[in-house]
């Protein structure tokens, strides 16, 4: 048993499952958003943002790629595109704001809402698979820890963990804020852009950001 102040790294990985909700124009994707599962929700936001991690320009999120790339909405994916994932601590708030632009857009575009895409919007789910990985008891194991995850357990630890903890905050900040007293730390750890640093490059921040601390 680890003890209350030991940081848990886990192993993680992301299984596709393909739904039976497909959409071929706007107004089919504002009903299945409605009929879309939480882990559907997940995977073309949250989990969207690991898939394409290496990616700092463009649209994190699957929606908007396809407003732009399947039906030539540019207007339409920038206000997709727009929704930040680490302002949400919710899926049924993220889903709320994604129909909400979708059918905005489509109450004010009734043609284009019915025009086919050149193809069509699969719903697919994220199945979240997790076994404990090591445990860090110092910042020098918990340094030593972060460099060994892979792209899916750092991704969990630093971006999904925003939901399971139900704050705008992530696993490691949390730790070195709540049970290390590194309140300063822990903030600038939560400031690292998800959207302007690849998976790798927001590791390699918060690594700095530690040896920093433990060479002070």
């Amino acid at each position: 048993m680890t003890g209350s102040t030991d940081f848990q790294f886990v192993a993680a990985a992301y299984l596709t499952r393909i739904s039976d909700l497909t959409a071929n124009t706007l107004n089919e994707l504002s009903a299945c958003l409605d009929q879309a599962s939480d882990a559907s929700i997940f995977r073309h936001t949250f989990q969207s943002l690991s898939r394409h991690h290496f990616l700092t320009a463009g649209f994190s999120n699957d929606f908007a790629q396809w407003a732009l790339a399947a039906l030539n909405r540019p207007a339409l994916a920038e206000r997709l595109g727009g929704l930040d994932i680490r302002e949400y601590v919710s899926l049924a708030e993220l889903r709320g704001d994604l129909r909400r632009i979708v059918a905005d857009y489509c109450a004010g575009h009734a043609r284009e809402a019915e025009l086919t895409a050149f193809e069509p919007f699969h719903f697919c789910e994220a199945v979240e698979v997790t076994v404990p990985f090591v445990t860090a008891r110092t910042l020098a194991d918990f340094r030593e820890a972060l460099q060994r995850l892979s792209h899916e357990s750092f991704y969990y630890h630093f971006i999904s963990s925003r939901l399971r903890l139900q704050l705008k905050t992530n696993d490691f900040s949390n730790w070195l804020g709540s049970t290390q007293g590194l309140h300063e730390v822990a903030r600038k750890v939560n400031r690292i852009d998800v959207y302007t640093n690849t998976l790798d490059t927001a590791r390699e921040e918060l690594v700095a950001l530690i040896d920093r601390e433990i060479h002070q």
